[in-house]
């Protein structure tokens, strides 16, 4: 039911122009990480979000609860579609050296869907993680993706200097286990 909610969601946001990229779990899921989910969560431009709620919502989706601004519900199947704007910052909402960037500037398509970058996924995961102690799978997840793309230390200076020591801990994490393994 997911996978179909997406494909009509994703289908939905192109034929009205709207720019958006997928992040969170559906994200993983699109680089390679299976990890279950029940939502969609989107990445969107505040004007995105305006044209959603004038073209979508009444055509397919609803707001999930009186008054929601951001967080909807598909009509068919009652899938919950969870809508961050460009600019916002990871997590707790608290100003930090990542922002959630514009959808245009950091996707990559996947299968005919629009994703969110690796380099930016694993950016965000991080910055959430690093600043919010009940979001350790976010760093967890990274974790994952280290050891899923073989990813190593290097991969670091693809990322915001904000996060790039966590990163590399946990790159060096993943080796450790990697060379343990091993003897």
């Amino acid at each position: 039911m997911l996978n179909d909610a997406l494909r009509r969601l994703t289908n939905d946001l192109d034929r009205n122009g709207i720019e958006y990229a997928v992040i969170g779990a559906i994200a993983l899921n699109q680089h390679g990480y299976r990890r279950f989910t029940e939502d969609i969560d989107l990445l969107l431009t505040r004007k995105g979000l305006e044209k959603f709620r004038e073209s979508l919502v009444g055509l397919g989706y609803r707001p999930a609860f009186a008054g929601a601004k951001k967080k909807f519900r598909t009509t068919a199947g009652n899938v919950p579609v969870e809508i961050i704007t460009a600019g916002e910052y990871p997590c707790d909402g608290l100003p930090k050296a990542v922002v959630f960037p514009n959808p245009e500037d950091a996707c990559i398509d996947i299968e005919g869907i629009k994703t969110v970058s690796l380099e930016k996924l694993i950016e965000l995961k991080l910055a959430s993680g690093i600043t919010a102690a009940d979001r350790l799978k976010d760093l967890a997840d990274v974790q994952e993706l280290i050891k899923l793309k073989g990813l190593r230390e290097d991969f670091a200076a693809k990322l915001d200097p904000f996060v790039r020591d966590k990163f590399r801990e946990l790159a060096c994490a993943v080796e450790s286990a990697r060379n343990e393994e091993e003897i």
